[in-house]
């Protein structure tokens, strides 16, 4: 973890610190007791969208090489945990569960390449979905500097969408390979059998037409889905809504966090994008406040599991490791 993510977590750790107490502790904390069994519900809620999500992304492999559901299910919750919890930018969590797939038996080029499409997937329905939202806020009538914001980073976020697809189709492999013979040289051919391999995964992959067209369906529900936390956290806390209202917010809230993806849990900008949001709905900071922080919840209640599992995956790897070296050496000796 560099130097450079250390500071940025600090620092929207110390914004989220800093909207608390500008706002007031005691109004956030009653809040978010107020919110009562809303929160045992969100946990549920977030629970059943990560498991979908898993399934998402079990889908996508061709059959002939696909992990069973419940590995795919599993690492999904530590992806989900690792972006949430660890110091590092929301892409950290890919990288981690790309790791656990491999220590699980599974060639790296494949790992890699199957999140590099799911990652792709959830991108373009995120996308979509702040489309739906922004549309859903200008037939309200609610035009305000936020959604004009959304509206910009939904038109941003539609050629860089563009761009990493491109990337993955063969054009792409032949740009790849003519930057990395420029900067690295003659050493560049020993990273193109790597490339090579990468880009054969992801052939087979676009190649599965119905597995693609499956996750994406499971994906564009699961934003949908995501709605109902906000519409659950508004109900406890005695506010009236509706799921329209809760969707708009939902969908502006994503957004921003997915601008906000080089900062580690979105740590600040989800609590600021939030009070910006609700006071589109006339709804205070506080609750605002509260509500971000009880989205936050399940974060610690899947994560803290999710990151144990995966060290003793890790251990149980570099004991492997070990044991075959010893093994190795002893039949040496022999």
């Amino acid at each position: 973890m560099s130097a450079v993510a250390k500071i940025v977590w600090i620092a929207g750790l110390a914004a989220v610190v800093g909207l608390i107490f500008s706002t007031g502790v005691a109004p956030v904390e009653g809040a978010f007791e107020a919110a009562g069994f809303g929160v045992a519900g969100v946990c549920l809620l977030r629970g059943v969208a990560v498991a979908c999500a898993g399934l998402g992304w079990f889908v996508l492999f061709p059959p002939a090489v696909r992990p069973n559901a419940l590995t795919c299910v599993l690492i999904r919750f530590l992806r989900e945990g690792a972006n949430a919890l660890l110091p590092m930018t929301q892409v950290g969590g890919e990288v981690i569960g790309a790791r656990a797939l491999t220590l699980r038996g599974f060639p790296a080029s494949l790992s890699a390449a199957s999140l590099v499409v799911d990652v792709l997937v959830q991108a373009v329905t995120q996308f979509l979905f702040a489309a739906l939202g922004v549309a859903m806020l200008a037939s309200a009538a609610r035009s305000s500097a936020v959604g004009g914001t959304v509206a910009a980073v939904v038109a941003v976020a539609a050629p860089a969408l563009g761009g990493f697809y491109f990337v993955q189709q063969p054009p792409g492999l032949r740009l790849v390979k003519t930057v990395l013979a420029r900067v690295a040289g003659k050493r560049a051919w020993l990273s193109f059998g790597a490339i090579e391999a990468l880009y054969s995964q992801l052939r087979s992959i676009y190649a599965n037409r119905s597995g693609l067209i499956a996750a994406f369906a499971i994906h564009s529900a699961i934003w949908l889905f995501g709605a109902l936390e906000v519409l659950l956290i508004l109900i406890a806390m005695g506010f009236p809504a509706s799921y329209p209202e809760a969707l708009i917010i939902e969908s502006l809230l994503q957004a921003i966090r997915g601008a906000a993806f080089a900062i580690p849990g979105a740590l600040g900008a989800q609590e600021g994008g939030l009070i910006a949001i609700c006071a589109l709905f006339w709804l205070p900071a506080e609750a605002a406040i509260a509500m971000s922080l009880i989205k936050r919840v399940p974060d610690v209640v899947f994560g803290v599991p999710s990151l144990l599992g995966w060290q003793m995956l890790e251990g149980w790897a570099l004991f492997a490791v070990d044991d075959r070296r010893i093994r190795l050496a002893s039949d040496g000796n022999g």
